[in-house]
């Protein structure tokens, strides 16, 4: 039996600002919600996966179950079309996640990253569009 993981991205701008407000009109993390096929690489290896991203927390946060082995909680601010995060693991290792919004094909780009000692090197690229 597989466990589910959950990796739970906190998408907010301001988290303390925006508690109980309506979010932005034009904001990126609406766009995110609903079901996608993900297509792309992983650690040089070709993947597709069906994943769901779903509000949580009255609309605070947006959570993506997936069946995998990351587990983490990040938090992202708006910067264009595009959500970067920041995972730091040690004081010289970390992890980048940043999701590129493509407004004229409602779809996003996902690039993740290591970060050791400052050398960024590629660790997945993907492509979801929705199903």
């Amino acid at each position: 039996m597989r466990k589910v993981m959950i990796f739970a991205l906190a998408l907010l701008c301001d988290p303390a600002g925006l508690f109980g407000q309506a979010l932005h009109p034009d904001s990126l993390f609406p766009r995110l919600i609903g079901h996608w096929v993900l297509r792309g690489t992983i650690a040089r290896r070709q993947t597709v996966h069906d994943v769901t991203f779903e509000w949580l927390l009255g609309r605070e946060y947006v959570q993506m179950p997936m069946k995998r082995w990351c587990q983490g909680i990040g938090r992202g601010s708006v910067a264009g079309d595009s959500v970067p995060f920041l995972f730091h693991y040690t004081a010289t290792d970390s992890f980048h996640t940043t999701f590129v919004y493509d407004r004229a094909t409602d779809s996003w780009q996902w690039h993740m990253d290591n970060d050791s000692s400052g050398v960024r090197r590629p660790f997945a690229r993907f492509t979801l569009t929705r199903r």
